[in-house]
């Protein structure tokens, strides 16, 4: 992997994209100079753990469950230095502005990107700061075209706007987040971007799951709905049960941290200050017109 002469890296990732109601995408940055160490962290953890590559997509065994706690326990760590932010935007697809006829799915992620990184990018770190950003190489996005947008250093602002009226996202990144250098990354080479994986799965499943995480916590603590036995509460899944753990241990670990960040209030992680380095950001419509694009 090339990298350029950007102060700063991001990591981004998204989950459940294609086929469930709450979406997400995640973002995880740092400064240059701690790449390259944070990634050899990383990569011992999933040594420790005896897997090559942690995907939340795979987690249906206590194995993957043990990567996903060391990964959450040194994330935090590392935030809590203020070395390290992982910040999540989710959105609701049945929402007043998604649930429309003819979204453009593609061209609305591409609009949550811009959400996020004008919040994490912009307002997190520094002013001065520039970027490197690896998505993942299995994003929904078509990043190399917005790489070669940026190659294209001699062309000026107002050039640019004439030649990519209809394409502003790769305009707008160069131009709006000092982003210099955009390389779409294999997860399994590089450990922080397992990082985004991580967090934007748990962010979308948080929601999605919710009311029957509320059940199985309800059962462990003895706690059964009149007319319902355990037996009918605990009928889970092995992927259910693992995920459910992680959760409850982030959601633990976040208390204990005093990060902010709520499960029950939202029906789903949620971050109630986003000046925390952990942030779960499901995102609400600004306004009666904020409506997602449509093909």
């Amino acid at each position: 992997m090339k990298i350029s002469q950007a102060n700063h890296v991001a990591y981004a990732d998204e989950s459940y994209y294609t086929d469930k109601r709450f979406r997400s995408i995640a973002v995880a940055t740092l400064e240059s100079s701690n790449m390259e160490a944070f990634s050899k962290t990383f990569r011992a953890l999933l040594e420790d753990s005896s897997i090559a590559e942690f995907k939340w997509s795979k987690l249906r065994q206590a194995r993957e469950r043990f990567a996903a706690i060391k990964f959450i326990d040194e994330t935090i760590k590392l935030a809590a230095n203020q070395q390290l932010r992982v910040d999540i935007l989710i959105w609701d697809t049945c929402d007043s502005r998604h649930h429309i006829h003819g979204r453009d799915d593609t061209a609305n992620l591409q609009r949550m990107y811009y959400h996020l990184f004008k919040n994490v990018l912009l307002r997190r770190w520094p002013s001065q700061s520039t970027w490197s950003l690896f998505p993942d190489e299995n994003s929904a996005l078509d990043w190399e075209t917005v790489q070669d947008y940026l190659d294209t250093t001699s062309v000026s602002i107002e050039v640019a706007q004439s030649l990519f009226d209809n394409e502003p996202f790769r305009f707008r990144l160069s131009r709006d987040f000092q982003i210099v250098q955009i390389e779409e990354v294999s997860s399994k080479l590089e450990s922080v971007c397992q990082v985004a994986d991580l967090f934007a799965g748990l962010g979308a499943y948080s929601h999605t799951a919710f009311s029957r995480y509320s059940r199985w916590l309800d059962s462990k603590n003895g706690q059964l709905p009149l007319g319902l036995d355990s037996q009918q509460i605990l009928v889970l899944s092995n992927s259910e049960r693992e995920r459910f753990r992680v959760m409850k241990y982030l959601d633990d670990k976040c208390k204990r941290c005093r990060f902010h960040v709520s499960l029950k209030t939202a029906g789903g992680f949620k971050t109630f200050d986003p000046k925390f380095p952990i942030n779960f950001w499901p995102y609400e419509p600004q306004h009666p017109e904020d409506k997602a694009p449509t093909k």
